[in-house]
């Protein structure tokens, strides 16, 4: 009975707090460049606090990617989330300048159903390259319920709701990169660190706190690490991007690999049929793919190596296989063939827009709903590349997709210039030589993007590989196919369900001793 009233009282507490932000924000979205004025929403805190504390006082005895796959993560098609109630934050736009004070407002989510009142811990879910709708049902949720966390979930700066600005111009772009975002997640682990101890009526507590995230995220979750220690019990980096690659040949590689001798083979001949193709009627074939908006060739096959790429990076690999491979057998035409395929698969099922491939459009400067992929492409451009160039030899994606390419959709799209610095990047962050600590790394076997993380252990930095035939981008988090989602994540659809199921045991355990060793200390970190 005392714990369900305490439950009760937290609960009041955190809903007049989410009812005011959420209000607040409809009336004031129109003026995220302007600097947000702090008064009012401290005299609303203190009412809210005060409304908390008030509480506590009446009860005297109570002392926790779908844009194109280039984007590295897909948007959840079929969604199941634990919540998708919108809650706001104050960012600090510029967190490297001493004079610039301006703020923006940040998108986060909170659940807390699992949470040990008063004391678990709070696994931090960092947002990636694309909008947040709300925090997922996935193998997040199992971890949560088992060790009594609070899951909260902050959206990247830029995407989604959570834009600084109304023009995605260049020039506004420049306080786009990995580092900000990693001083975002600071600053909001801070704020809700202090919020959550204001509801509990306490000062100078600590929480253990977990880091999650997958691809680019997953990424930032090893960087947030590694950069903000005394912030995190630990993190989890799945399928984690962290070294920036220049000419990234490995991925297209690693597509041949996991498609097999047969279907590589079939993929490649499609290639070759349609640059032939192209180079003869070019808006004939174009057109049969529904593609006949990307003018720029590079563009075009561009989209043909991603439709191909998605089905062997998100666990589906007999989606594209299996029915070009019986097209070959059966002697039926190979480009209507993969052309169905892109249809229905990935502009269908998957709902990839073309146009997200096209440099007129991602040189549109307006917030709609496909900014992610000018978003993304800006980061691409000047911090990580990895550009999914077409190898010298026995490539399955056409030789267009070159450096050229990418350098020029670089220009072209945010001006003169724009290049990214790879070197710089990895110099930062370490890439696979990361020096951080108590960092899990996780990738599937059949992912093209795990040949940018990293694969091997070191001390302290445990590093496991997911093997079976479906096995793809961030199968620890949402099991096999990646993509529908499953509730939970469940590994009932992996070709070798033990080999996911051992992983996620490995994780669990690495979890339970770095957290434990977070109490034992009495901090949120070690």
């Amino acid at each position: 009975m005392l714990h369900d009233t305490y439950i009760l009282i937290f609960e009041v507490g955190r809903l007049y707090t989410s009812l005011h932000f959420q209000k607040e924000t409809q009336t004031e979205a129109q003026a995220r460049e302007s600097r947000v004025s702090m008064t009012m929403r401290q005299k609303d805190w203190v009412i809210a606090t005060a409304l908390t504390l008030l509480l506590f006082v009446s009860f005297p005895a109570f002392s926790y990617g779908l844009v194109p796959p280039r984007t590295l993560l897909n948007k959840l098609s079929e969604s199941k989330y634990l919540t998708n109630q919108e809650l706001w934050f104050d960012q600090t736009l510029d967190h490297f300048s001493p004079y610039d004070h301006r703020q923006f407002r940040q998108r986060y989510y909170e659940f807390l159903d699992y949470f040990r009142i008063p004391d678990g811990p709070i696994f931090l879910l960092i947002g990636g390259e694309g909008t947040s709708h709300g925090i997922a049902n996935d193998y997040l949720a199992v971890l949560a319920k088992k060790f009594g966390a609070a899951l909260v979930s902050l959206e990247h700066r830029y995407y989604g709701k959570s834009s600084p600005f109304n023009s995605l111009e260049t020039e506004n772009l420049k306080y786009l990169s990995s580092k900000q975002a990693l001083s975002d997640l600071a600053g909001f682990r801070q704020y809700y660190q202090e919020s959550l101890n204001a509801k509990l009526n306490r000062t100078k507590i600590e929480n253990p706190w977990f880091i999650f995230g997958g691809s680019y995220s997953g990424a930032l979750s090893a960087w947030f690490r590694l950069k903000f220690p005394h912030l995190t019990c630990g993190s989890l980096a799945s399928s984690a991007v962290v070294l920036a690659v220049y000419n990234f040949t490995e991925f297209d590689q690693q597509i041949g690999e996991s498609a097999g001798p047969e279907c590589k083979a079939v993929l490649q001949e499609i290639t070759q049929v349609v640059e032939q193709k192209l180079a003869s009627s070019g808006s004939e074939v174009k057109a049969t793919f529904d593609a006949d908006d990307l003018e720029i060739d590079g563009d075009f096959f561009y989209y043909l190596a991603d439709a191909a790429a998605t089905a062997f990076q998100y666990g589906n690999p007999d989606k594209v296989c299996v029915p070009l491979v019986e097209a070959k057998k059966a002697g039926e035409d190979l480009v209507d063939a993969y052309a169905k395929y892109v249809k229905e698969y990935y502009s269908g099922t998957f709902g990839v827009s073309v146009q997200s491939y096209d440099q007129k459009y991602l040189k549109r400067t307006d917030i709609n709903e496909d900014s992610s992929s000018r978003l993304w492409w800006f980061q691409v451009c000047t911090e990580v590349a990895y550009f999914q160039v077409a190898p010298s030899n026995d490539s399955i994606r056409s030789s267009k997709v070159d450096t050229k390419y990418h350098l020029d959709l670089c220009e072209n799209v945010f001006g003169k210039g724009t290049f990214p610095d790879v070197d710089a990047t990895n110099l930062y962050y370490g890439g696979t030589k990361i020096a951080g600590s108590k960092i899990i790394f996780t990738n599937g076997s059949q992912d093209p993007w795990r040949h940018a993380s990293k694969q091997t252990s070191s001390p302290d930095l445990p590093s496991y590989v997911v093997s079976c035939y479906n096995c793809g981008h961030c199968s620890d988090y949402r099991g096999c196919p990646q993509a529908p989602f499953t509730i939970e994540g469940s590994e009932k659809n992996c070709t070798s369900p033990d080999a996911v199921h051992k992983v996620r045991q490995k994780i669990s355990d690495h979890m339970d001793l770095w957290l434990s060793e977070c109490v034992e200390t009495g901090s949120s970190f070690i």
